[in-house]
């Protein structure tokens, strides 16, 4: 909608004054739709918030044991790839964010 900045404004009560009870009615129409707005980027509704009581709920990961090529971390109790070997001391294999 264009505007046109060199009319002379006017007062919010004089246009409520002019305004009829069938326009005011028309536009509230007008502004409201039946469409829904959907954000699909907030979270899903079986988001539990931090304490809540989650006895009944399963896991569904699987967990696979420490392979031939991981090591576990003597410090952090990390399962790191080998190639995360830092140093070896007393026997302990120590990853690099440790190191």
């Amino acid at each position: 909608m264009a505007t046109d900045y060199d009319a002379p404004r006017r007062s919010q009560e004089e246009e409520l004054a002019e305004d009829s009870l069938e326009e005011l009615k028309a536009r509230r129409n007008e502004t409201q739709s039946g469409v829904v707005d959907v954000d699909t980027d907030a979270p899903d509704e079986n988001f539990e918030l931090p304490g809540a009581d989650l006895s009944g709920e399963e896991l569904t990961v699987k967990v696979l044991p420490k392979q031939d090529d991981e090591f576990t971390c003597g410090r952090c109790f990390l399962v790191h790839h080998r190639s995360r070997l830092a140093e070896e001391r007393n026997g302990q294999m120590i990853c690099r964010d440790c190191a």
